[in-house]
């Protein structure tokens, strides 16, 4: 017998060699012959009774259709061994029925489908060794960045905004480019992005100057100005960008975030790894480079093996929500000035650390996450943490 357990147009989990047997060859005497004290997953040759374990495949079938929540599929592992234990179904014969239908339902997710084998598996050990916990990544990561989603997106002086069919308007101050129109004029009205026609825009991030866009592919298109960062004084890049183009230094990254720094800017690929560009004098996020460096560095340290989320960019720091099997967390890293960083002293980190406050934070019941908001309005800023609908963190200096 083979079923399919979705119907999302991607290679799904086969079920082989299970017999199917009717009802009545199960149910062979009738209810009233007998007492029921207890039921029985696997069955003990009751009669009357339908044990999970004879139809292991509309088991699979019923969870996967259900979409249930990684947490929920967890508890179903805890509560009766027959979650638990190996389905002997391909692709992996060791898998229980829980990672079988986590499995399938991460198949689902337009992050996964374009990944090959070996990625997977990477991003499994990266999430702890369980298709539950990977599914759990996904989901967070669905809800944090807004997949498919109407965007607006407010720069230090202009603005972004990405309809839910990636179209994207810039209006605002131009000066360096910024809004991707082919000239350095203002614009005081919405107005398309023409150029990107035929591309499907889903992020955006807008910094001093620049602005940087990702499509449905992961690929990641910057104008403004030319460089990823600027001089602690203030100097720019070479030369300005007045239409999106591609970023050379990412194509063999998977982006699905960016964030942009008054010194530096960084992306998240969708693995959750953390790369940054510039600002890398005197080893401030990790890695030395010069402010015009556009080659992309990991950011290294507590990360390394921590899938990532979401990140936020202020003037001269980065937050980024991170993804554990013991609930989400928040790091940070970079300039301290003003206690932003949130660890109770004003010192920089060159790596990124762990705010004791939100460790162990619980993602939603429907897959949401918290959010984490790093601001930067003007040259010491002030700093916030959105943990979701309703409650605003506050530290660092405020003036």
């Amino acid at each position: 017998m083979s079923m399919d357990s979705t119907t999302s147009g991607t290679p799904t989990i086969q079920y082989h060699n299970i017999n199917d047997q009717p009802v009545t060859a199960i149910v062979t005497v009738s209810v009233s012959t007998y007492q029921r004290n207890q039921r029985h997953c696997f069955g003990d040759l009751i009669p009357g009774e339908f044990p999970l374990a004879a139809n292991p495949s509309i088991v699979l079938h019923v969870l996967t259709a259900c979409n249930l929540d990684p947490q929920d599929l967890a508890k179903l592992e805890a509560t009766c061994s027959f979650f638990r234990q190996p389905a002997n179904f391909p692709p992996d014969n060791e898998l229980s029925i829980s990672e079988l239908a986590a499995l399938d339902m991460c198949q689902k997710r337009a992050i996964f489908k374009p990944m090959g084998p070996e990625e997977r598996q990477n991003l499994k050990q990266r999430c702890g060794g369980s298709w539950k916990l990977v599914l759990r990544f996904l989901l967070a990561g669905e809800a944090c960045c807004r997949r498919e989603r109407s965007q607006a997106i407010a720069g230090p002086g202009h603005s972004i905004a990405v309809t839910s069919n990636g179209i994207v308007y810039s209006f605002g101050s131009n000066s360096s480019g910024q809004l991707g129109q082919g000239t350095t004029e203002e614009e005081w009205r919405p107005r398309q992005i023409r150029s990107l026609q035929g591309i499907r825009i889903i992020q955006a991030a807008a910094g001093p100057g620049r602005t940087m866009l990702i499509s449905d592919a992961g690929q990641v298109y910057a104008f403004g100005k030319d460089s990823f960062g600027e001089a602690e004084y203030g100097a720019q890049g070479t030369k300005m960008v007045t239409t999106p183009q591609l970023v050379e230094s990412l194509k063999n990254i998977f982006v699905v975030q960016a964030a942009i720094g008054n010194f530096f800017t960084a992306v998240l690929s969708r693995e959750g790894r953390v790369y940054t560009f510039s600002w890398g004098n005197d080893g401030r996020l990790g890695h030395q480079t010069e402010p015009s460096d556009v080659e992309p560095h990991p950011l290294l340290g507590a990360l390394e093996n921590i899938p990532v989320v979401q990140i936020a960019a202020g003037y001269c720091y980065l937050l980024a929500l991170a993804c554990q099997p013991s609930g989400m967390s928040v790091y940070s890293v970079g300039c301290g000035l003003g206690g932003k960083l949130g660890h109770g002293s004003r010192t920089d980190e060159k790596y990124p650390r762990l705010i004791e406050q939100f460790q162990h934070l619980k993602p939603s019941a429907n897959g949401g996450c918290c959010r984490c908001m790093a601001c930067c309005c003007c040259r010491k800023g002030w700093p916030g943490l959105h943990m979701g609908l309703g409650s605003l963190w506050m530290f660092g200096p405020w003036e």
